[in-house]
């Protein structure tokens, strides 16, 4: 099988200014790769690289050559191979260096091979409409802002949701989660948080016991990555559960994931496709966290409905427990029509709906 390929760049817009603690995203710059087989030019399979600014390890100025380069080079492969063949190879040809990279790779070529139907793995998810329960992400920005959100999603049907800190004054998130117990109780909605590294060393303990006090089911990465014995510390003593997040990017080998989990002993790990290697990467991570006893949930990091389709079937393969972070998709307001839904706390694939793919229209040819 000889493979061709396009990319399209793509920019997404955001609905409102998404607060982090690295700053406000307007934007978001992404990449869909199409490849299809030379001899059926109909059949076609789509991924997605979108690295997340200051935070992916391919968040590159030459990320789009690089694109064209590892491609160009699995158009090489020299014929005839078999799909498993082509995709061994293709994983070799990707690497880890850009991990969004490797997972639109991934992706493209499993949705190629299953026909081209946005179909990466055939589950119920994807043929009967199979629901995953998910969390309803709340921004930081003004207190006021915040609670609103708050009110919207429990109204909507959330019964789990996921509130950013990390840039407000620490008393008004306390008040914020104050507010949410005063008028939700703890077994109504379960509340986590998501600090993306924003607490610093000698005060991270002190907020964690803070925030304990008003039912939080998890925190996710409360200090900076890279610092394992600090984290293995807060893991053991922190009365909120520890998820890693950004500590899990750049962790590639087999081994070092033993380590780093055997280090620092979460109570959680976040699995992230684009920022963690693609699928493979992803599986690896969840078989080591199911041997060690350790809590996972698999969460979307921005991507368009391309991307977030792709991690959704892959929450229903593994068999995801739990609320998992899938609810990105209503971000935006020029997102890639699908039939992605999500109702009343719920994502599922709703196969009365259609893809709109005129995107395509435009792009970089090989």
């Amino acid at each position: 099988m000889a493979l061709q390929y396009s990319i399209h760049p793509y920019t997404l817009d955001f609905k409102f200014p998404a607060g982090t603690s690295r700053g406000v995203l307007k934007t978001k710059e992404t990449f869909i790769i199409k490849v299809w087989s030379k001899d059926v030019t109909t059949v076609f399979g789509l991924g997605e690289c979108g690295p997340l600014k200051k935070l992916s390890i391919d968040d590159k100025e030459e990320l789009l050559p690089e694109i064209d380069r590892k491609l160009t080079a699995i158009q090489k492969f020299d014929a005839p191979k078999s799909e498993q063949e082509i995709f061994d190879m293709a994983l070799q040809v990707a690497g880890y260096d850009y991990p969004a990279l490797r997972f639109a790779i991934e992706t493209a070529l499993l949705d190629l091979f299953n026909g081209g139907k946005r179909l990466i793995y055939k589950t119920n998810f994807f043929t009967s409409g199979e629901k995953i329960p998910i969390n309803g992400l709340i921004w930081m920005g003004h207190m006021e802002a915040m609670l609103l959100q708050i009110s919207d999603k429990v109204t909507e049907g959330f019964d789990c949701i996921k509130m950013k800190v990390g840039s407000l004054d620490f008393e008004k998130e306390i008040d914020i989660l104050q507010y949410i117990r005063r008028k939700y109780y703890t077994q109504d909605i379960l509340v986590r948080v998501d600090a993306n590294g924003a607490f610093k060393p000698e005060e991270a303990l002190y907020k964690m016991e803070a925030m304990a006090r008003h039912g939080i089911h998890s925190i996710e990465q409360p200090i900076a990555a890279g610092q394992h014995d600090l984290m293995a510390k807060l893991c053991a003593q922190s009365p909120i559960d520890i998820a890693l997040d950004e500590e899990l990017i750049g962790v590639n080998t087999k081994s070092d994931k033993v380590k780093l989990l055997d280090k620092i002993k979460p109570q959680f790990i976040i699995i992230k496709p684009t920022l963690i290697g693609g699928i493979h990467s992803s599986l690896e991570w969840i078989e080591l966290a199911n041997s060690m006893n350790i809590g996972w949930w698999i969460t979307s990091a921005l991507e368009s409905n391309i991307g977030l389709n792709a991690i959704s079937q892959l929450a229903s393969k593994t068999v995801a427990i739990s609320y998992q972070g899938l609810g990105t998709g209503k971000l935006y307001h020029n997102n890639i029509e699908s039939p992605l839904t999500v109702s009343a706390g719920y994502i599922h694939y709703d196969q009365n709906k259609s893809w709109n793919l005129s995107f395509l229209d435009n792009g970089q040819t090989d």
